[in-house]
C-alpha cells in the first residue's frame, strides 16, 4: 500500500527545462523525415529522380537527407534514455524493492499498446514507439553505468552497427558478383545447377527493382493502395509496418542503442540539462557537425552517383559508412542547439518549443492523426499527389499549429492527454489534470 501511494509522476516543479526544450525540437524535427512517409511511396523518398525533381524540390532532398537524415531521431532516442534514468532515480528515491522495476516495466509494456494504437488506429507505418518500448526494457540493465562506461558502450554499437552495415553490403556483393559470373555461363554448353539459377534469378531481380520502370510502377501502385479505400490504406501501411518491423529491429538495433547509451551518459554528465560548459557545447557543435557531414556528405554522394540504385551503390561502393556519418552528426547538432540556449539570444523561441517537448507523446500521435487526415484514402487524397516543397510546407504548417495548440494547452492542463493517460495506467490510478486556478 505504502508503494501505491509515494509513487507518482514527476512533479511540475522537478521538471527540467532543457529537456522539455529539446523533446519539443525533436518532435518537430522528427516530422522533416516522417513526411516522406506520409506523403509519398518510400522510393520516392529515397530517389528524388522518380518524379524528376529538379531545382529546389531536388535541393530540399538532398539536403535533409544530407543533414538531417536520422538525427532527429538519435536525439529522440537520447532523450528516452536519459527519460529511463529519469523516471528510475526517482522511484527508487522513494520505494523500496523491486517497486521501482515494476513501475518500469509496466510503463514500458503500456507504451507497447501505444504503438499499437499508432500503426493500428491511426496507420503510422513508420511507429518507433515499440522499438523504444522493447529496447527500453532492455536499457534497464545499464541505467547505473558510468558515463564513461555508457560511451564505451555507444562506441561499440557503433561498430557493431557498421559492421552490420558492411556484413549486409558484401552480402548483397557477393550475390551479384555471383550472379554476373553465372549469367556469363554459356548455357547452350553448360546446363545451370538449380543452386546457380536461383542465385542468378534473385539477382536479375534485384537489377530489375532498381531500375527507373520497376520504381515508377511501384510508386503507382502504393498510391493506388493509399488513396483508394480505407481499408487498401490499412492493409498496406500495416502490412508494410509488420514486414519492416522484424527486419529493423534484427538489422538496426545497435542504431538505437548508440543513442540511448548516449543520451543517459550525456545526462549524468550534464550535457543534455545545460550544465556542461559552453566549451564543451563548442566541442560537441564544431567537432560533430564537421565530421558527420563531411561523412555523410560522401554517403550522399555515393547515392548520387549511383543513380539511387542500391543495385549499382552494392556494386560500386566499396564501404558502408552511414552510421559513421550520423553520430557525428547528430552530436553536433546537439552541441549547436545547446550553444544557442546557453547565449540566451533564442530565448523566447526556446520558450514556445518546451510546451511542445512537455507534451512530445501526444505530439508524435497527432502527427500521425494530421498526416493521416491530409494524405489517407479516408482524409484528403493528398499521397502522392504534391511536390516536395510543398510537403514541407505542411511540415511548417503542424509546426505552426502544435507549438500554438501544446501553449495553450499547457495553460491550463498539467499533461498533454496521451502523457496523462501514459501515466495514469502506468501508476493504475487517475493523475491530477487541470492546472488550479
Amino acid at each position: 500500500m505504502t508503494a501505491t501511494i509515494s509513487a507518482v509522476p514527476v512533479l511540475q516543479s522537478e521538471r527540467i527545462y532543457t529537456l522539455d526544450m529539446l523533446r519539443g525540437i525533436a518532435v518537430l524535427g522528427i516530422l522533416l523525415m516522417n513526411i516522406t512517409i506520409f506523403s509519398h511511396p518510400s522510393v520516392v523518398g529515397e530517389d528524388p529522380s522518380t518524379l524528376n525533381e529538379i531545382g529546389i524540390n531536388y535541393y530540399i532532398w538532398y539536403a535533409t537527407t544530407w543533414i538531417f537524415s536520422g538525427t532527429q531521431r538519435a536525439l529522440f532516442s537520447m532523450l528516452f534514455g536519459a527519460g529511463i534514468i529519469l523516471f528510475v532515480s526517482r522511484q527508487e528515491k522513494k520505494l523500496n524493492g523491486l517497486a521501482p522495476a515494476d513501475y518500469f516495466f509496466r510503463r514500458q509494456l503500456w507504451l507497447i499498446l501505444f504503438s499499437l494504437f499508432d500503426v493500428y488506429i491511426l496507420l503510422w507505418n513508420g511507429d518507433i514507439l515499440f522499438d523504444y518500448a522493447c529496447l527500453g526494457m532492455l536499457m534497464f540493465v545499464f541505467r547505473n553505468w558510468s558515463p564513461k562506461a555508457l560511451i564505451i558502450g555507444a562506441g561499440v554499437c557503433v561498430v557493431l552497427m557498421t559492421a552490420r552495415e558492411n556484413r549486409f553490403l558484401y552480402e548483397r556483393k557477393d550475390l551479384i558478383a555471383e550472379g554476373e559470373a553465372i549469367a556469363a555461363i554459356d548455357t547452350t554448353r553448360t546446363k545451370l545447377t538449380t543452386l546457380q539459377a536461383e542465385v542468378l534469378e534473385e539477382m536479375t531481380a534485384s537489377k530489375a527493382r532498381n531500375e527507373p520502370k520497376a520504381k515508377h510502377k511501384r510508386m503507382e501502385k502504393d498510391i493506388e493502395k493509399v488513396t483508394s479505400s480505407y481499408a487498401s490504406v490499412y492493409d498496406f501501411r500495416t502490412d508494410d509496418y509488420v514486414n519492416s518491423l522484424v527486419r529493423y529491429l534484427y538489422f538496426s538495433v545497435w542504431d538505437v542503442l548508440i543513442f540511448m547509451l548516449l543520451g543517459m551518459a550525456f545526462f549524468k554528465l550534464g550535457i543534455l540539462t545545460g550544465s556542461a560548459s559552453t566549451k564543451v557545447y563548442a566541442w560537441m557543435c564544431i567537432s560533430g557537425v564537421t565530421i558527420g557531414l563531411l561523412i555523410s556528405w560522401l554517403f550522399v554522394r555515393y547515392r548520387v552517383e549511383n543513380n539511387f540504385s542500391w543495385f549499382s551503390f552494392s556494386k560500386n561502393v566499396p564501404f558502408s559508412f552511414y552510421e559513421l556519418g550520423r553520430t557525428p552528426r547528430a552530436i553536433g547538432i546537439l552541441g549547436l542547439i545547446m550553444l544557442l540556449y546557453k547565449s540566451n539570444l533564442f530565448k523566447i523561441l526556446f520558450s514556445w518549443i518546451r510546451p511542445v517537448g512537455q507534451m512530445a507523446f501526444t505530439n508524435y500521435l497527432m502527427q500521425s492523426l494530421i498526416c493521416g487526415i491530409l494524405f489517407n484514402a479516408y482524409g484528403l487524397k493528398l499521397y502522392g499527389q504534391l511536390q516536395r516543397y510543398e510537403v514541407y510546407l505542411i511540415v511548417l504548417a503542424i509546426w505552426i499549429v502544435q507549438i500554438i495548440y501544446s501553449n495553450v494547452w499547457m495553460h491550463y492542463f498539467l499533461f498533454g492527454p496521451f502523457e496523462w493517460a501514459w501515466r495514469s495506467l502506468t501508476y493504475w490510478r487517475r493523475q491530477p489534470f487541470v492546472r488550479a486556478a
